[in-house]
C-alpha cells in the first residue's frame, strides 16, 4: 500500500444557459478550496464528491470538481 498523498479541491455550481439568460444566475463556489489526503487521485475525487451539497446532488451535470496534486 502506497502512501497517501496531498491533494486541494473545490466545488463549483454552474447555471444552465436558460437560467443565465432569464434570471443573470451566476456561477457560484460551493466548496472553498480544501486540502485532503488521499491514496489516488480517483480516491480523492470521490472523497470531494461526497462532499456535494444535498441541494445540488440532482445538478450533478452542473457541477465541477477542481482537482489538484501537489
Amino acid at each position: 500500500m502506497s502512501n497517501p498523498q496531498l491533494f486541494q479541491f473545490a466545488i463549483i455550481w454552474h447555471p444552465t444557459e436558460k437560467d443565465k439568460k432569464e434570471n443573470g444566475t451566476k456561477s457560484k463556489l460551493l466548496i472553498e478550496p480544501t486540502t485532503i489526503l488521499a491514496d489516488s487521485p480517483a480516491s480523492a475525487n470521490m472523497s470531494a464528491a461526497m462532499q456535494i451539497p444535498q441541494e445540488y446532488k440532482d445538478q450533478l451535470d452542473q457541477i465541477v470538481i477542481a482537482l489538484r496534486p501537489f
